[in-house]
């Protein structure tokens, strides 16, 4: 039954998911058709498949610039290797290459554009904070990132996030400028000024930061699915949300917190909408409760 329910919630969180990606989607073609119509859609579609394209083939190489990420091997780091060796086959998926971040900092990511070039990096802080069941329950967790190709997903969702704020960018210059006519006099123009600067933009952000949400749950579950311990994971958790709180993440961007297990940036959210994760409690709680 328990075994049940869990699949229950995998599927429920496909499933919004895919909803999110078609409400963020609609967003865009609402935006595209404020734009200027069928041209302005079109304009919006061609920007979103060029920067998915660029994102797709090159994001991870320039994540892993960015945390100053060293490809490490088994005889630089023997256990942590087996263990990502050991994960791939119970995901039945390639082995990824293994990255140490130089961070303090405990937290791990996964990146890539398939599972056939996918790369699992640690810093170098988890290397000393967590068991070995542990460091096992974190690297499925990635490991689920990648069999769920949610770097592909999260690359869609945040190029059309970024495509939907272009505009509101240029919106919003182009009232400075008068691009939006008489306004004062326009009902319709001002009406269209506050939906393509403020509103659209706000909405496309809630939705990506919902799927980053929904897919961090989906990974909790599918990892501890892969290793059958889902303790393991949550007590993990517990200990690299406490650690959080001591080392700060001194690399990288804010841009790219939602790539890992936890947000190396920041703490807490006071406003849970805007979070790239669910709440640690609400993760620790549902792992808790899975039983195999």
């Amino acid at each position: 039954n328990t075994y049940s329910v869990y699949l229950g919630d995998h599927m429920l969180n496909q499933l919004k998911t895919v909803v999110l990606l078609g409400l963020l989607s609609g967003v865009l073609l609402a935006v595209g058709w404020l734009l200027g119509g069928f041209n302005g859609l079109t304009i919006g579609l061609i920007f979103a498949i060029v920067m998915n394209f660029g994102s797709y083939w090159f994001s991870d190489k320039f994540v892993l610039m960015v945390y100053r990420a060293k490809k490490v091997s088994k005889k630089d780091y023997p256990e942590l290797v087996s263990i990502v060796k050991e994960v791939a086959h119970l995901a039945q998926i390639p082995m990824p290459q293994v990255y140490i971040v130089p961070s303090e900092q405990s937290n791990a990511f996964a990146t890539g554009r398939n599972p056939k070039h996918a790369v699992v990096a640690c810093t170098e802080g988890i290397m000393k904070l967590l068991s070995k069941d542990e460091l096992r329950g974190v690297i499925a967790h990635e490991m689920a990132h990648i069999k769920n190709r949610d770097i592909l997903i999260q690359t869609i969702a945040a190029t059309i996030a970024a495509v939907i704020s272009y505009v509101g960018f240029i919106a919003r210059w182009g009232a400075i400028f008068g691009g939006f006519g008489n306004r004062d006099r326009d009902g319709g123009n001002i009406l269209q000024f506050l939906v393509l600067a403020i509103i659209t933009p706000l909405i496309a952000t809630i939705i990506r930061l919902a799927i980053s949400r929904s897919r961090e749950y989906l990974a909790d579950e599918t990892g501890a699915g892969f290793i059958k311990n889902p303790q393991a994971l949550a007590s993990a958790l517990a200990k690299l949300h406490n650690s959080s709180h001591h080392n700060k993440m001194k690399l990288g961007s804010e841009a790219t917190s939602s790539l890992f297990i936890i947000n190396p940036f920041t703490s807490k959210n006071l406003f849970a909408l805007l979070s790239t994760h669910p709440p640690m409690e609400e993760r620790i709680k549902r792992l808790k409760h899975m039983k195999f």
